[in-house]
């Protein structure tokens, strides 16, 4: 990633929970995965910044210890201080949030959430109350629609997505349980939406992520019914919340008229196979000029 100004992002973690290949899992493409150097994947997470000084995770996942030691950006200083300002949440799930506690060292934590995210995360999960033993947490309401400075030059707007999936541990199930990020770079206008997870890409969704320079959306599943195939699952991949990439009425038939700079897939889930490079589905997705992240894979908006 080269230049100066713009949003700035890279990619932690590129796979949904679990990551790629998942401990207890033996499916094709799990076994590829295995089997090749290199195509290991961690769980989602991305870092964001305006200046490459100061860092905002957006999600902690559980694996965000080798995170942030992979990225020399987030390493920390000499007198213990850390290029991480924040952290943003888009949902309460235990993948985008566990990483929380491998952070509770920290002199103090400014968290970003939605109030229905934090009621999960302190009476559910009970995440929150416990990281408030360990250090000071301090929480910055996000509420779709309102902009957020986050920095200087760095803003960000949440925006709500409509979703029947719930963390197991919600009794929420009003506006703020799932939210992505409309980041905004206040001197070039640069925008970068972030959607890692999204059910249907709704007429107030369409209208959330048009015209932005990148998108990185939610990869979960190639097929509708791919888990159910494989016997991995009970439900859709709709069922679970996530809008297939794949067929007729999937998001990669349907992106291409939003007029999007750049899209790229993320939180692809262990079965997907647009994780290996050499599948008809991921040279379908090449072919349609999108790409598919991998840790480590940086984007300057």
């Amino acid at each position: 990633m080269n230049g100066s100004g713009g949003v700035l992002l890279r990619v932690l973690g590129s796979a949904a929970g679990g990551g790629s290949p998942q401990w207890n899992c033996g499916c094709p493409v799990c076994a590829v995965v295995r089997s090749r150097a290199g195509l290991a994947r961690t769980q989602s997470s991305v870092a964001v910044s305006a200046d490459r000084r100061r860092w905002f995770l957006i999600n902690a996942s559980p694996d965000v210890r080798g995170q942030i030691e992979a990225f020399p950006g987030l390493r920390p200083r000499e007198d213990r201080t850390t290029p991480l300002e924040a952290v943003l949440l888009t949902d309460a799930e235990l993948d985008h949030t566990l990483g929380l506690l491998l952070l509770r060292e920290a002199r103090a934590l400014r968290l970003y959430a939605t109030p229905a995210v934090r009621r999960t995360l302190c009476d559910g999960s009970g995440i929150l109350r416990t990281l408030e033993r360990y250090c000071p947490v301090e929480w910055h309401a996000v509420l779709p629609g309102a902009e957020l400075a986050l920095s200087d030059g760095l803003s960000c707007q949440a925006f709500d997505v409509p979703t029947s999936k719930r963390a197991r541990f919600s009794a929420e199930s009003g506006h703020g349980r799932v939210v992505g990020y409309r980041l905004t770079d206040e001197r070039s206008g640069g925008t970068l939406v972030y959607l890692p997870g999204v059910q249907s890409l709704t007429p107030a969704l369409r209208g959330e992520i048009e015209g932005c320079g990148c998108l990185l959306i939610d990869g979960t599943c190639w097929r509708d019914d791919e888990l159910l195939r494989l016997g991995l699952a009970g439900k859709t991949s709709r069922e679970m919340g996530h809008l297939p990439v794949g067929g007729p009425d999937g998001s990669l038939a349907q992106l291409p008229s939003l007029g999007v700079g750049r899209t790229v897939f993320v939180h692809m889930n262990n079965t997907n196979p647009i994780l290996l490079e050499d599948t008809p589905e991921r040279r379908t997705v090449e072919d349609n000029g999108m790409e598919v992240a991998m840790d480590g894979l940086e984007v300057q908006v």
